[in-house]
């Protein structure tokens, strides 16, 4: 099954973000401190959601921040000379942070105003969130290719901005909406992942009898 943000769209995404990132680099910004700052950023803003309740704020610093996601990879690729592993790794665990702190705070704000069902949904989407990411990590480092998926990091963060920002102009079950639907596909791409794998390990093992 395609992702949602097609292959054409990435690229023409793409236009937009390398003169930005040419631009950092001539300023001597690394990568590493977009990922860094992307981070921040991102729990900063997902503080509006679940603190102060401003969806509007909230999901506009999310949503902007969330392009820190595609420039410091761009800038890794545009740099000259040798870009070390550490980038990765890097980048890997401050999505992992990023993501913990939208949903965690979501998780907190539902349950504060008595909705324990969205409250529940967003902590299912917590959860889905880092098993589709780990299934990825660990089948690539088993020597498998995991890029499949209905829905991926991008996906989730451009759904959550969707989400504040119609909550925000009084549509109230916007986030609620939002979550639901992430939390199903969440689930589905986990499956898509996993089996994936399982059918690159099968094919393996009938590789010696063929």
């Amino acid at each position: 099954m395609a992702k949602i943000l097609s292959v054409s769209a990435r690229a023409g995404m793409a236009h937009l973000i390398e003169p930005v990132s040419r631009a950092l680099l001539r300023l001597g910004v690394t990568p590493n401190a977009v990922t860094v700052t992307g981070t921040i950023g991102v729990v900063f803003g997902s503080v509006f959601f679940g603190v102060r309740g401003h969806f509007l704020i909230g999901g506009i610093v999310v949503t902007l921040f969330c392009f820190t996601d595609l420039i410091d990879g761009t800038m890794a690729r545009l740099r000259e000379g040798p870009n070390g592993r550490f980038g990765a790794l890097l980048d890997s665990s401050m999505d992992r942070i990023a993501d913990a702190a939208i949903f965690g705070v979501l998780v907190y704000w539902f349950g504060k105003e008595g909705d324990w069902i969205t409250s529940t949904v967003a902590l299912v989407c917590l959860v889905a969130s880092m098993v589709v990411s780990y299934v990825k990590a660990r089948a690539e480092g088993l020597g498998f290719t995991c890029n499949v998926g209905i829905v991926e990091r991008p996906e989730r963060l451009i759904g959550i901005g969707i989400g504040a920002l119609t909550t925000a102009f009084g549509v109230m079950w916007g986030m609620q909406a939002v979550l639901w639907i992430l939390a199903a596909l969440s689930i589905v791409t986990a499956w898509q992942r996993m089996r994936h794998v399982y059918q690159q390990d099968q094919a393996a093992l009938r590789e010696p009898a063929a």
